[in-house]
């Protein structure tokens, strides 16, 4: 077992290629992975949701010949399901809840060769950007366990930067791909508004606000993963243009002398840590030093308006979470089978009526469209990932006089990703610094709508100028 374990911190795409060359079997693979989670897990907290049986008899079976076929995966505990296996979204309410159905992301990662043993911990609803939903308890930072791993994707983070998997399913609907990227030293992208399915249940999420991708060790392994999941399931509202070619060749590709503009301005009344400035300065020089334009400009988004729209349209988006599932379960919710934060954005979500929820998404739609004029003179956007290094676990715990605590404190931590979901344009976490208590501090680099292409291009150059992928935390394989 000791060569084995050798590869838990090879990246998926190196992995899938000792399949090939028939160096190691999938077998061999998703055992060293289910050994790494069963070593791991009872520290992290990471895998709530154990499938190794399932994994097993898939790495025996008849695999599909994809890109990562063999390959140990693990899916996230919310939006995509698994037929036949528990589906909770984090809430006790839905402890019980078995899919009967695959979602069409989830389709099209098994036919990517991936074996999928286990989901990772959540949040419940995905609603705070921290993994310590009551249900099954805090996933914990590797980096620092007494600190959280981000959310909503935190146990998927925990899980990829421990060594348990190479990559892991994430989805993103204010920063929750990105911001547990960022507190776990890993990279974390959100495609474009609708370049992967959320079918077969839903058409979009709250008006276009969440995406569905991954969170990686290697900018290879995220293309390569964009290029097996991404194009428009049957029926889809709207969907991303096709790429010009697939993003794995952009990966070692050229990006020119790209125009990048970098901010440090959060909302009014949101201070940014010194190590986050410090973490910014350096990608930003880092940037230059490879031969870009890089120039200090301030994001012209009335900050303040976004975020009072956005919160109007989690509101609702809370609302029809809540009358969802109790269609689907044939059960209606109250107060003890939920977490007082989800119970009050129930409630405030069902008092907020559709002309104002309209009125609020016409108000971002309107920010969305200044932003991408923007766009016309910039390639690049960065900010920092978070206005804060991981913060202490127990940080957003709601309090026994306000359940919305953690809500709004949220709005301190994560000032910079939410923009992303608004306007639909995709945007990465890199890991290209670590403060002087060794966590890691991520950069936020915002694209063009539909221009993956050249964020690939600008991570993989950065990757090469400043590896991250031999970076271990102190809980590792």
């Amino acid at each position: 077992m000791s060569a084995l374990d050798d590869l838990a911190f090879l990246d998926a795409t190196a992995q899938a290629e000792l399949v090939k060359q028939k160096e190691v079997k999938p077998i061999e693979l998703v055992d060293a992975a289910i050994e790494r989670i069963q070593h791991l897990n009872p520290t992290l907290n990471a895998v709530v949701t154990p499938m190794f049986d399932l994994a097993r008899a898939a790495a025996t079976g008849e695999i599909p010949d994809g890109p990562f076929k063999g390959v140990p995966f693990l899916l996230k505990d919310l939006i995509a399901e698994y037929a036949g296996v528990r589906f909770t979204e984090g809430s006790a309410f839905l402890q019980n809840y078995i899919s009967d159905h695959d979602s069409e992301l989830v389709v099209r990662i098994k036919n990517a060769g991936l074996i999928i043993c286990g989901k990772t911990n959540t949040p419940e609803w995905g609603a705070l950007p921290t993994t310590e939903p009551l249900l099954f308890g805090p996933t914990r930072n590797p980096w620092d366990t007494h600190r959280t791993p981000g959310g909503s994707s935190g146990g998927s983070a925990a899980a990829v930067a421990s060594g348990m998997v190479p990559m892991a399913h994430g989805n993103d609907g204010g920063g929750s791909i990105r911001m547990p990227a960022a507190c776990c030293g890993i990279f974390g992208l959100k495609p474009t508004r609708g370049r992967n399915p959320l079918g077969p249940d839903y058409g979009d999420l709250i008006s276009g606000l969440v995406a569905e991708h991954g969170l990686t060790r290697s900018v290879r392994d995220s293309a390569a993963l964009l290029d097996a999941t991404c194009g428009p399931d049957a029926g889809d509202p709207y969907w991303a243009p096709p790429p010009a070619r697939p993003f794995i060749e952009e990966v070692g590709a050229d990006p020119g002398k790209l125009r990048i503009a970098f901010t440090t301005k959060a909302r009014e009344g949101v201070e940014v840590h010194e190590d986050c400035f410090r973490a910014l300065n350096d990608a930003a020089a880092l940037c230059s030093e490879l031969g870009h334009f890089v120039e200090e400009a301030d994001l012209a988004v009335d900050a303040e308006q976004m975020a009072r729209c956005f919160y109007r349209v989690w509101l609702g988006g809370s609302a029809w979470d809540a009358e969802h599932w109790e269609r689907r379960t044939g059960r209606k919710i109250t107060p003890d089978q939920v977490e007082p934060l989800t119970w009050a954005l129930i409630e405030k979500g069902r008092q907020t009526d559709a002309g104002t929820y309209l009125l609020a998404l016409e108000d971002l739609q309107r920010i969305a469209r200044g932003l991408a004029r923007l766009f016309s003179k910039w390639d690049v956007w960065l900010t920092p990932t978070l206005a804060e290094p991981p913060v202490a676990l127990g940080t957003f715990d709601s309090k026994p006089d306000d359940p919305m605590y953690g809500f709004f404190r949220s709005g301190k931590f994560m000032p910079f990703t939410s923009v992303c979901n608004v306007t639909g344009q995709p945007a990465m976490s890199v890991p290209l610094f670590w403060n002087a208590e060794n966590l890691p501090i991520g950069t936020h680099f915002m694209g063009r709508f539909d221009d993956e292409a050249t964020l690939f291009r600008l991570a993989a150059q950065l990757e090469a100028a400043r590896p991250w992928a031999n970076r271990r935390p102190p809980v590792s394989a």
